[in-house]
């Protein structure tokens, strides 16, 4: 059994603030290890759940946040950018299974560091009308490939947004969000044995060693409409030089997506485009 495990850094506990989201910053240095034992914590999980192969996807910012010599050594770690399937990089090597690791609400809600996808370009991402955060977007894009997200960890918020998209999944609560700068944290290594532990009944349930439904995979009809409400009208008035892009108001824009695949593909490359604007 292949699980891919995908990392994000928000979600990890003990993170809050910005500074420890973002290289260069002293902070940064000591969440980005917490974030490597969280991941170490969820691999150790998966092949005492049975795996046989785990890829741990290194999904944050730039996609080398983890220092390879900190994490189990049994993984197999995707890190750099850019690569097309982006923080599911991997799903395409016939995954059983997909944990969001250390993941976060999106943009405006009320998680700790709540964003989709880039938080200085997106205010609100939506597919056929349904706002979906990076969990969302990124778990049907695991769909497409047959993959179903069996496992999540994060703050509360992020766990309350995304229970209904994966219904069956296993979801472990690092922290508790009172803002999004602010929370109640487990401590690292309290966080870490519930992630193993959680990782650990996903993976058995998949494999039907366990009593219980098998999460399926997240599907979202396609042809699909993409609706983004961007941070400022300078974002939007950037984006729509790519002329397949509607203006729908000053904040606001639209493009017709074949699939989620071309859907998160087009996100990223606006995502890359907003840096002009930095």
């Amino acid at each position: 059994m292949k699980i891919l495990i995908s990392a994000d850094i928000e979600g990890v506990a003990g993170v809050y603030h910005h500074e420890q989201v973002r290289p260069g910053n002293p902070e940064y240095e000591r969440a980005r290890r917490l974030m490597a034992a969280e991941a170490s914590a969820a691999v150790a999980g998966a092949f005492d759940g049975g795996a046989t192969e785990v890829y741990v996807n290194d999904s944050h910012g730039g996609f080398r946040n983890m220092p390879p010599d900190l994490l189990d050594e049994r993984a197999q770690v995707i890190q750099g950018k850019p690569r097309y399937l982006g923080m599911v990089a991997g799903v395409e090597l016939g995954i059983d299974g997909v944990c969001l690791l250390g993941y976060h609400s999106r943009a405006q809600g009320r998680g700790i560091l709540a964003h989709t996808i880039n938080s200085f370009a997106f205010a609100r991402v939506c597919v056929n009308g349904q706002e979906l955060g990076e969990a969302g977007l990124y778990g049907a894009l695991a769909g497409a490939y047959d993959a179903p997200v069996i496992m999540g960890s994060g703050d509360d918020v992020f766990i309350d947004e995304n229970r209904s998209l994966f219904p069956h999944a296993v979801f472990v609560q690092t922290k508790r969000a009172t803002g999004q700068l602010s929370g109640i944290s487990l401590s690292p290594t309290r966080s870490c044995a519930a992630i193993r532990d959680g990782v650990q009944q996903a993976v058995k349930a998949q494999a039907g060693t366990m009593a219980g439904s098998r999460p399926t995979p997240l599907r979202l009809d396609a042809p699909m409409r993409i609706t983004v409400q961007t941070q400022t009208p300078a974002q939007a008035d950037l984006f729509c030089q790519w002329p397949t892009l509607t203006r729908t108001d000053g904040d606001a824009l639209a493009f017709d997506a074949a699939d989620i695949e071309t859907a998160i593909r087009m996100l990223n490359s606006l995502s890359a485009m907003s840096s002009m604007l930095r």
